[in-house]
């Protein structure tokens, strides 16, 4: 359920990423707020309960990979190999500290928030 709030969180980060850059009236900004007020809520929760570096990276990785790609498909940003090769190996990275995080240490960092 943690790391899925961390999904989720990394989601909302495309959104606000993106609205920073391309919002321009109280709607969009309205969103971009929001966007961030989401995302950072759910990072924070999950961070509660997961390692709060592992939680960062995966959070960062995602949104900055969702970024890159929506950038390509919905504002005409270039398609490059070298960028979609780099995303590939952020996201292999990303899913690696995932892997290594293994149960025990969650609960015992839910052990030491008792």
């Amino acid at each position: 359920m943690n790391w899925l709030k961390v999904f989720i969180a990394a989601f909302f980060e495309v959104f606000w990423v993106i609205g920073l850059k391309h919002a321009d009236d109280v709607w969009t900004w309205t969103g971009t707020i929001v966007s961030i007020i989401i995302s950072f809520y759910l990072m924070i929760m999950a961070g509660k309960k997961l390692p709060v570096g592992t939680v960062y990276a995966v959070f960062v990785g995602m949104g900055t990979a969702g970024t890159v790609l929506s950038e390509i498909i919905f504002f005409g940003e270039p398609l490059k190999m070298s960028k979609i090769i780099l995303v590939l190996i952020l996201l292999c990275g990303v899913v690696g500290l995932k892997l290594v995080t293994k149960d025990e240490e969650i609960k015992a960092e839910e052990g030491k928030a008792s």
